[in-house]
């Protein structure tokens, strides 16, 4: 996975021409439940060693899950919003932002593989990884009839909210499969990113007494979550009584989503645009 990286100025000039062609994202419902795969969703994006090691290595502190936790949560949150959810000024705005905490995430010469934050390629590959997210939270959770060519073309925005071009999306969700497929089939998880994922999975990012509570419970519903192959590549199972458990959450969670206002749905990230927007009116800091 190689492409050539953007500089900071080449990329705001990059992504002014992206928001001339994003299209108005309609049918991309969140679904706050997603915020349960979230871990399964991590291993999925810093599966391709270049984005592992750009998270693992990055010297920005506030985007550090282990020593600004709540800072690094409400920022990914936020970005999934925004670029959901937004409208262009939002993305526009959240962008200039995210680009500042970017434009310090490159490799040194220590640095076990190249990467760079701009890397239009990796912005591809954690766009697909947010999309394939949504997919599965609409089979599991929402309507599965919302998965569409439209709403599959309407999911490049996960990239395009940064400095992915346009065109790199993968034209029909058939391309989509075969570069998933053949991305997949290529993945390496090494022993240094296979255990700094499983730190986040266990959340040994909260205080000790609060992880070793939390930590196993994380652990059995991010291996749930995550698809066999990552599985087979992260070396973990969930034991025939873990399975049943979580497939029985899942048919609870199933009908509750179905009961669920809109409003409540679709919570916390309805409520992280409001505050992106109230930040924009005061003049505070994005991020």
């Amino acid at each position: 996975m190689t492409a050539e990286a953007l500089d900071p100025s080449t990329a705001e000039r990059h992504s002014r021409r992206v928001e001339l062609d994003s299209q108005t994202v309609d049918d991309l419902e969140m679904i706050g439940l997603a915020l349960l795969a979230g871990p399964a969703n991590v291993i999925m994006q810093l599966a391709v060693p270049a984005v592992g090691y750009g998270v693992y290595e990055s010297k920005v502190d506030s985007g550090n899950l282990f020593k600004s936790p709540v800072s690094r949560t409400r920022t990914t949150l936020t970005y999934l919003a925004v670029a959901a959810m937004g409208s262009e000024e939002d993305r526009r705005r959240y962008r200039q932002a995210v680009n500042k905490a970017h434009a310090q995430i490159r490799s040194t010469s220590e640095s076990p593989v190249e990467y760079n934050a701009f890397d239009p390629a990796l912005q591809l590959w954690v766009a697909a990884c947010l999309y394939r997210g949504w997919e599965d939270m609409q089979r599991l959770y929402g309507d599965p009839a919302a998965i569409t060519e439209e709403a599959y073309r309407q999911g490049a925005v996960m990239g395009t909210t940064l400095q992915m071009p346009p065109e790199m999306w993968p034209a029909t969700r058939a391309d989509f499969e075969k570069y998933w497929n053949d991305t997949v089939a290529g993945l390496e998880i090494d022993d240094t990113i296979r255990e700094y994922l499983l730190r986040i999975v266990r959340m040994e990012f909260l205080p000790r007494p609060l992880s070793a509570v939390v930590g196993p419970l994380s652990l059995m519903l991010t291996v749930g979550y995550l698809p066999p192959e990552f599985r087979d590549k992260m070396d973990v199972r969930l034991a025939p009584w873990q399975q049943r458990v979580f497939d029985a959450q899942n048919t609870v969670l199933r009908q509750a989503v179905r009961l669920m206002p809109g409003p409540v749905k679709q919570f916390p990230f309805n409520v992280l645009l409001a505050d992106v927007r109230r930040r924009l009116r005061q003049g505070r800091p994005l991020l």
